[in-house]
């Protein structure tokens, strides 16, 4: 069949007359750069209709390109995206004309790429900044308007610079910048509404090594976007919003934002946004990435260093004997911390911590074996480990979320686990160990269990003083406490908190005159408790008996809560309701107000009623609740490896 170019782009018309066409037919378009939007927008005007393209890159498909770029594919690997994509445009349109700049857009070339041009799309790499502004610049002196359409997480910022407007320049304020603050400044001001960062990881973006995330998504707004603004230039049609105006629409948030900044970049609130996205991306606010470690027992413990503890307490040290063994120094906090009765918790953390490693010496092909060391103090107990190959350990599918695995405080959906989901996480927690669920109407009864245990909680000098050692005011990120934003509760209730912790007598009077713990407990508990998927209890099959049962505990545990993550479901512990029954149960005191001590004894009875008299309560080993929820934007991190490392002997 032969091609015909009225026939092939009839359904255009409508959105464009048919004389408007034939004009589309007669534009040249340049395009520099046919990687992540490149191709995109080639295509995306081959099928507009646009007759002619000026288009430059001199680099080939890789792997890495195929998450985003619409020329990477298994039979494209190795070749130049220019043959590539000039072979779809033709493939699209056969009478299209292509000239080609296989050395890319340079210096030398600058004035051949936009020779004969009507306008100009910026497809260029990000990092590609100093000959960008080049090209902005030459497009400015021969009267070309110059369209650029970054993609941003799931969504697309639009600028165009239209030679009669406001210059890149004159917007982004690069000349006479370090490369790291031109890139920042490139980022900020092509989305002053910074939508995206919402939901993008925090250490994603590594300017040293110019990486950044990217989507299909983003890539392909992108081609719509900068294409319509294309055709609405080319055609004199419809509104143009043109520097300093800019235009970023954010799919994930169903967001379309309108921005303007006169003055670019030295609007005074672009000035204080680039003040703050330095500290969160050139700063490394959620952690500083390892550097790289050349012993396998050194990555292993770089990644076991990530395993939960209580209130980010982080129980161990590390003590490398060898480039296949390392000694872990224990130590449990039961001498100031009421929530660690006999330092079980700590335990259950270090079991945690020993779980994580075997995970993740399994990426390195390695058999982690572990004991305790006889004659160390129950306090400060030891624990000799050894790294074996093995030729049957495959990487533990747990291993990719190491990292990932975090708490978060906050409401989540009421939508149920499927039994999908409840089989893997039962599953996960292992031989010896069962998941109770607490789930539908029980979900009311639990969070009216932890908003009275709470109270304990917010009622006690003992709690008082761990929390005011505990929180680090003022954080988002915390490398060995748990962050102010991190709790899970209102601007207004962190303020009263964080004045209430002063002293113990602060609390004493607002808790007497003002009600003191409902703020707090209804964010934090009954909320909370009320919105989840289900609340569970690990079970295990016999009560705990000494520290190898609870760091086994904790090891079923780490493995439920990396699951958890690996499904997409968040999680928070919900360990109170154990801890306090647990002082009860034994007959202990753990308070000096009889009051608290009594409600304890009341809710002890209330959490037996709860729950199914299957199993005696000296199996519970550990409670939390999970569901389907928002990523947290602030967590506890840790310590570089190194501060966590003692010499041997120590």
């Amino acid at each position: 069949m032969s091609f015909d170019y009225q026939e092939a782009f009839s359904r255009n018309l409508g959105w464009v007359t048919l004389a408007e066409q034939e004009r589309l037919r007669g534009f040249r378009v340049a395009i520099a750069g046919l990687g992540g939007v490149g191709g995109s927008h080639l295509t995306t005007l081959s099928r507009l209709g646009i007759g002619a393209f000026n288009i430059a890159d001199y680099d080939r498909f890789e792997l890495p390109n195929f998450n985003r770029q619409a020329g990477a594919n298994v039979n494209t690997l190795g070749r130049e995206k220019l043959d590539v994509m000039s072979a779809a445009a033709r493939a699209i349109n056969p009478h299209i004309d292509i000239r080609r700049f296989p050395e890319g857009v340079t210096e030398d070339n600058l004035d051949d790429f936009l020779e004969g041009v009507d306008i100009y799309v910026d497809s260029l790499d990000f990092f590609a900044l100093d000959i960008r502004a080049r090209v902005f610049a030459a497009c400015r002196e021969k009267a070309i308007p110059a369209v650029t359409a970054a993609p941003l997480g799931m969504g697309s910022a639009l600028l165009c610079f239209m030679p009669d407007g406001m210059s890149f320049e004159q917007y982004f304020r690069l000349d006479g910048q370090p490369p790291q603050e031109k890139a920042l400044r490139f980022m900020l001001g092509l989305a002053p509404s910074s939508q995206h960062m919402g939901y993008m990881v925090q250490d994603a973006i590594d300017m040293a090594a110019k990486k950044g995330p990217s989507t299909a998504m983003g890539c392909e707004l992108c081609a719509g976007f900068a294409g319509t603004y294309v055709l609405k230039i080319l055609l004199g049609r419809g509104e143009v919003f043109a520097a300093p105006y800019g235009v970023h629409f954010d799919a994930y948030h169903n967001r379309v934002t309108t921005t303007w900044r006169p003055w670019g970049n030295n609007n005074p609130l672009q000035r204080i946004g680039l003040a703050i996205a330095r500290k969160r991306v050139m700063g490394g606010g959620a952690g500083e990435p390892s550097p790289p470690r050349e012993r396998a027992v050194e990555r292993v413990l770089d990644l076991a260093r990530w395993a939960p503890s209580g209130d980010n307490e982080q129980p161990w040290r590390f003590e490398i004997t060898s480039d296949t063994t390392f000694t872990v120094h224990g130590h449990d906090t039961r001498d100031w911390c009421v929530y660690d009765l006999d330092g079980t918790s700590s335990q259950i953390a270090i079991g945690a911590m020993l779980a994580t490693a075997a995970i993740a010496a399994s990426g390195e092909g390695l058999r982690l074996d572990w004991q305790l060391r006889a004659g160390a103090p129950e306090e400060k107990p030891l624990v000799d480990a050894t790294l074996t190959p093995d030729g049957d350990i495959r990487p533990d599918s747990l291993l990719p979320f190491i990292t990932e695995r975090t708490t978060q405080r906050l409401p989540f959906t009421q939508r149920p686990l499927s039994p999908g989901h409840k089989a893997q996480l039962e599953a996960a927690v292992g031989e010896g160990y069962r998941v109770l669920w607490l789930e539908g109407e029980q979900r009311k009864r639990v969070a009216k269990l932890l908003f009275h245990n709470a109270h304990i909680r917010l009622s006690t000098p003992e709690a008082h003083a761990v929390h005011q050692r505990n929180i680090e005011w003022g954080a988002r990120f915390s490398e060995d406490r748990l962050p102010e934003f991190a709790l899970g509760i209102d601007a207004p209730t962190r303020k009263v908190m964080r004045f209430a912790l002063g002293s113990w007598q602060r609390v004493q009077f607002l808790n007497r005159f003002f009600a003191g713990t409902w703020l707090p407990r209804l964010q934090m508990d009954l909320r909370t408790g009320r919105n989840c998927a289900a609340h569970f209890v690990i079970l295990a099959e016999r009560a705990p008996q000494g520290i190898a049962d609870y760091f086994a505990a904790g090891a079923a545990m780490q493995r439920f809560w990396l699951r958890a993550t690996a499904l997409g479901l968040q999680f928070q512990p919900e360990m109170t309701p154990l801890i306090f029954s647990r002082y009860v149960r034994e007959g202990l005191r753990f308070t000096v107000v009889a009051a608290e001590q009594e409600l304890a004894g009341k809710l002890a009875n209330d959490f037996n009623k709860l729950v199914p008299d299957d199993h005696e309560p000296a199996q519970r080993v550990y409670m939390g609740r999970v569901g389907f929820g928002p990523t947290p934007t602030s967590r506890s991190i840790r310590p570089p490896l190194e501060k966590l490392l003692v010499q041997p002997g120590g």
